[in-house]
């Protein structure tokens, strides 16, 4: 090893050190070891998208706390306008991975999210966080939550509009469920709209919508405008949901399995620093609210991710169950019932006309052993099964056992 080479060695592991509060191994060193064998990422910078949510942080953070330089790669940022839009430049190569939603990397694998291509999920980026936002011309009229707006679409009937970010994503599917456990059915009692996250507000405010799903801070920016109040934390509907992911498609896991393994490693250990601390969770916000990450103000953020919740009318509380890119590795194992789950529910709105095979599905796209290996590296937990079981705001059970069974069971469905 030249001088040279050491003096920037040395440089760099002093900042990335300071920046990530890292022990062990020298990272620089580490990177080189990487780069001197077999484990070496095939490709060393990568393009990753994301839309413009708190949820993106991880993604956001391992770039600029130089996580990524210590599994030899780059991490690019790229601030992208809608899931479609997402979704367009993964399949065609853009983009190298995204920050997505769980169900558009589904639905696209099977053909029902758009043009069909063989997709994989990494790793969870999160679990919960998300809201469903009903306008405050709807609260004046009673409908604060799901039983009093089943009550008020009764009485004071006419075309209601709720808003989802993309057709078979995390925020259609939450919002549907939420309905239809409320007596409401998406499909025949209202009417359902696309509208990227960043424009919710803009558009409850102009009077598009009666409500919306969205994950935060987009929730939350309903409130402190006066245009909205969250009628429901999607946490409760589904405690420690899965929501985004780190996505990417087939083809580039075949080709690059080493820098997927690198990437996912790396956002593992930045969802870890975020997590960690109180000071980690206010330094994220600081650093999203930027103009070119999530583009809102820093109190739209920090309020929420430490789990302190308003209502928008006067109802307060701490949730314990916010918004999480860690909790000692529980979020990020891409556990197949997970992604079995969303496959269900494509099932009961009549997005999927059939069964697929939801075993084989989710273990042709949740890419476990990269995961595994990701986790090796970067001294994250992983649990003791594939599959999880968990409970619903309607007391149902999913285990994943008998997805059959379980997306015919539902009395309210397409």
């Amino acid at each position: 090893m030249t001088d040279l080479l050491k003096a920037k060695l040395s440089r760099r592991a002093v900042l990335q050190t300071a920046a990530v509060g890292v022990v062990g191994i020298n990272p620089a060193l580490r990177a080189v070891v990487y780069a001197g064998g077999s484990d070496a990422p095939e490709k060393t910078e990568v393009k990753i998208g994301f839309i413009p949510l708190t949820d993106c942080a991880s993604v956001v953070m391992a770039s600029v706390l130089g996580i990524d330089k210590k599994y030899g790669v780059t991490i690019i940022p790229s601030k992208e306008a809608s899931w479609a839009g997402v979704r367009d430049k993964l399949v065609n190569g853009e983009l190298d991975f995204a920050h997505v939603l769980y169900g558009l990397v589904y639905g696209v694998h099977l053909g029902v999210g758009g043009p069909k291509k063989d997709m994989a999920v990494l790793a969870t980026l999160n679990n919960n966080g998300q809201a469903i936002t009903l306008s405050k011309k709807l609260a004046d009229k009673g409908a604060v939550d799901g039983p009093s707006l089943a009550k008020l679409m009764q009485t004071d009937k006419r075309d209601y509009t709720f808003a989802q970010t993309f057709p078979t994503g995390t925020h259609a599917m939450w919002l549907y469920y939420w309905l239809a456990a409320n007596g409401i059915n998406p499909m025949a009692d209202a009417k359902v709209i696309t509208v990227p996250p960043p424009q919710m507000v803009a558009n409850m405010r102009v009077g598009n919508m009666d409500g919306y799903c969205v994950g935060e801070p987009w929730g939350h920016r309903a409130i402190i405008d006066g245009i909205g109040i969250t009628a429901t934390t999607t946490q409760d509907i589904w405690k420690d949901h899965p929501e985004k992911v780190l996505g990417t498609t087939g083809d580039f896991v075949k080709k690059y399995p080493n820098t997927a393994r690198a990437v996912t490693a790396a956002i593992l250990e930045a969802g870890r620093w975020i997590d960690a601390s109180l000071s980690n969770k206010n330094k994220m916000a600081e650093t999203i609210a930027d103009k070119s990450y999530v583009n809102t103000s820093v109190d739209a953020i920090n309020q929420r991710i430490l789990g302190r919740y308003q209502n928008g009318l006067g109802k307060t509380w701490d949730d314990p169950n916010y918004m999480k890119f860690y909790n000692d590795g529980a979020v990020n194992f891409p556990y197949l019932s997970d992604g079995m789950w969303f496959l269900t529910q494509h099932k009961r709105w009549g997005i999927l006309k059939e069964h697929p095979d939801y075993l084989a599905v989710a273990k042709q796209i949740n890419q476990i052993d990269i995961y595994k290996q990701a986790a090796t590296a970067s001294k994250t937990p992983v649990p003791k099964s594939d599959m999880r079981s968990s409970k619903f705001m309607d007391g149902m059970v999913w285990d994943g056992k008998d997805p059959k069974k379980y997306a015919d069971s539902f009395k309210v469905k397409a």
